[in-house]
C-alpha cells in the first residue's frame, strides 16, 4: 500500500506546508493528517511508568512505542500504525474509546479525538438537550433528598451535591465512568454502600437488558455491555441469565461512608415521553433517615 509520503513524491498528492499542515487537500484527508499528529504528539507525552510498563535502557521513542499503544488498547499494530500515518480507514467507537483510555485523554482532548475522527462518542453524555436549567435548579432544591438524571442506560447525566455523596465520591469518578452500571460493577466504595449488592446487580441487569432491546443496533449500549462482560465476571453471570424486569420503586439500605445506613425510597419521574431520560430520587423512609440525609447534606455543602 502506497504511503502518503510515496504519493506525494510522485506528484499524484496534496502538498505539506505551511501552519494549516496540508494545502489542497479536502476535510477527510486534513482531519485524517491532524488525527495521526495529536495521537503520535499524546503518545509521545505518556511514559512508560504512566501505564505500568518498565522503561528499559534501550528505549530511545520518547513516551510509549506504536506496539504498546497497540497492546494496551487491544488494537493491532497494523491499525494503529496506519491511523499515524493517515491511511484511509474507517475506525470504529470502540477503538476510539479504547485509545481514549490508553492515552488518558481529559475529557476535551477526547472530544477532540471523537471530532477529528468524525464519530459522535457514546459514553455519559457531559450536556443533554433534556436538562434545562430549570431541571438542575430542581435538583438542588430538592436537597437533602439525593436526586440525579439518568438516561435509561444508567448514565448519570447530572445530580445533585447529596447525591454526588451517596455511594460513593461521584465528583472523584471520571464522567466517561459515571454510568451506575459501570459503578455497580467495577467502584468498590460504590459496591460496598449497597446493603443488598448482589440483588440490586441482578435487578439492574435485568432493566438494563429490558431497555437495550430498543437499542440492539446502537454502539453506545454494544461498547457499554462489552465493557461490562468484559470488567466483570459478576455481570457476565448475572447477564446470562437473561432476565428481564421493568422499572419499579423500590426501599433500598445503603451503608453511607459518612453517616452510615440509610432506608431510601427509590422513585423514577420520567422527564418525556417514553422510557429515556429520568430524574431518580431517594427520600428517606423513616426519621433517622431523614436527619442522616440533613447532615449528608452539610457535609456536602461544606465541601463545595
Amino acid at each position: 500500500m502506497t504511503t502518503m509520503a510515496e504519493k506525494t513524491m510522485a506528484g499524484a498528492g496534496p502538498v505539506t506546508g505551511g501552519a494549516g499542515g496540508i494545502t489542497g487537500a479536502g476535510e477527510p484527508e486534513i482531519r485524517r493528517h491532524e488525527l495521526a499528529a495529536f495521537l503520535r504528539h499524546r503518545r509521545e507525552h505518556i511514559t512508560p511508568e504512566q501505564v505500568g510498563l518498565p522503561r528499559g535502557s534501550r528505549r530511545r521513542t520518547p513516551g510509549l512505542r506504536r506496539e504498546e499503544i497497540a497492546q494496551l488498547s487491544a488494537v493491532g499494530v497494523t491499525w494503529y500504525t496506519w491511523l499515524e500515518q493517515a491511511r484511509d480507514i474507517q475506525v470504529s467507537v470502540q477503538v476510539l474509546d479504547a485509545l481514549a483510555r490508553t492515552l488518558m485523554l481529559d475529557s476535551n482532548e477526547r472530544a477532540h479525538l471523537f471530532q477529528l475522527a468524525g464519530a459522535v462518542d457514546p459514553t455519559p453524555a457531559s450536556r443533554c438537550t433534556t436538562i434545562t436549567p430549570a431541571l438542575l435548579q430542581t435538583l438542588e432544591q430538592l436537597a437533602p433528598l439525593p436526586a440525579c438524571i439518568q438516561n435509561s442506560r444508567y448514565d448519570v447525566l447530572a445530580y445533585n451535591r447529596t447525591y454526588g455523596l451517596l455511594l460513593c465520591d461521584l465528583d472523584e469518578v471520571p464522567p466517561e465512568d459515571r454510568n451506575c452500571m459501570i459503578l455497580v460493577t467495577t467502584n468498590e466504595q460504590w459496591r460496598s454502600s449497597i446493603v443488598l449488592l448482589d440483588e440490586t446487580m441482578r435487578l439492574m441487569a435485568a432493566k438494563f437488558r429490558g431497555a437495550m432491546a430498543g437499542h440492539l443496533a446502537d454502539p453506545a449500549w454494544k461498547m457499554l455491555l462489552k465493557r461490562l462482560c468484559a470488567e466483570s465476571e459478576e455481570f457476565r453471570e448475572v447477564w446470562e441469565r437473561h432476565e428481564v424486569v421493568g422499572s419499579r420503586s423500590k426501599t433500598k439500605l445503603f451503608d453511607n461512608r459518612y453517616v452510615g445506613r440509610l432506608t431510601l425510597v427509590h422513585t423514577d419521574l420520567w422527564l418525556g415521553p417514553g422510557e429515556g431520560a429520568r430524574m431518580v430520587t431517594y427520600a428517606p423512609a423513616d426519621g433517622v433517615s431523614r436527619a442522616r440525609l440533613e447532615r449528608l447534606q452539610e457535609l456536602a455543602v461544606q465541601r463545595g
